[in-house]
């Protein structure tokens, strides 16, 4: 797509109130689904992680690996199994899903040091950064899978300071020192929580929350978590919406400014939700009082004014 210059300049200026405001504010991105596994896509994520650096926000990947993780135990000739959308966890596959986890943070920091920032892999272990306890599906045991009780992000923070950015594969110990599988989505939700990031954004397989899924005009670009929890209280979501929403919810009762669901196999996602005005997927505020003040904010920003950040 050709730009002209002055269309160059109006999508720059578009973008200096969201950059003025999230300046040195922390933001989770979990990232998983479809653009994990299309190199291209992880290619336009990564850029977009970059950037957002590069501009000033302080970005931490918490990363999935669940379609890789189903791969190499089929590799092996041992066959996925899930309950309640949970992976049954033996300790084979726990073994599996470790050095998968592991393989693929080690990849995602190779990407973004070829860029030219410093990244930093770890797992929920180092540092005793993630704790958990067992979790049960349904009541039914599902083995090594746990869910986080606890967050300690000295490592993180001193990996900000330092001018790292974190990537964090989502394995835990409890309280015996016995590793356990994390749902990514468990722990971006849990870390956003306790570094108090500005938002938390979800990559995703589908555009965002739909009134009707059915209808595909029916996509939300912005919600209060009221609505939010009527939506879930509602049953009418199923799939992995159900557990994704209440996260979000859960994340801005607890501290985060703003949630955002995206559809991770449109190129540079990140860029036009956080960057644009009307965003592309859909977006979790606090109240309509907070996103009046921003609106406000970023008016003044335009106008030439200071905002209140």
């Amino acid at each position: 797509m050709n730009l002209e210059p002055m269309q160059k300049a109006a999508v720059l200026i578009e973008a200096l109130p969201y950059i003025q405001r999230f300046n040195r504010k922390i933001v989770v991105v979990k990232y998983g689904g479809s653009a994990m596994v299309d190199e291209e896509l992880k290619k336009k994520v990564i850029q977009d992680v970059v950037l957002l650096k590069l501009v000033g926000f302080k970005p931490i990947i918490v990363h999935g690996g669940g379609k890789e993780i189903s791969r190499w135990v089929g590799k092996v000739g041992m066959e996925a199994r899930f309950k309640n959308g949970l992976r049954v966890t033996d300790e084979p596959t726990m073994e599996i899903a470790e050095m998968v986890l592991n393989k693929v943070n080690k990849s995602l920091v190779q990407l973004v040091s070829e860029l030219g920032i410093n990244a930093v892999g770890i797992s929920g272990k180092d540092g005793m950064m993630l704790k958990c306890h067992k979790k049960y599906a349904g009541g039914e045991d599902i083995g090594f899978v746990g869910d986080v009780e606890e967050v300690n992000p000295k490592i993180i923070y001193d990996l900000l300071e330092k001018d790292f950015l974190p990537i964090i594969c989502p394995i835990a110990y409890d309280d015996h020192f016995q590793s356990y599988n994390i749902n990514a989505d468990d722990a971006a939700c849990a870390i956003a929580r306790a570094v108090k990031a500005e938002k938390l954004a979800f990559l995703t397989d589908v555009e965002g929350v739909y009134r009707d899924f059915e209808d595909k005009d029916s996509l939300i670009s912005e919600m209060e978590v009221e609505e939010a929890q009527e939506f879930v209280d509602s049953g009418s979501l199923g799939g992995g919406m159900l557990p994704k929403l209440q996260n979000c919810i859960d994340a801005i009762k607890n501290g985060v400014s703003r949630v955002h669901i995206l559809d991770g196999r449109i190129p540079h996602c990140l860029l036009l939700e956080i960057f644009t005005d009307k965003g592309i997927g859909t977006a979790i505020y606090n109240s309509k009082e907070v996103r009046g003040i921003i609106m406000a904010d970023e008016t003044r920003i335009l106008q030439g004014g200071t905002g209140s950040v």
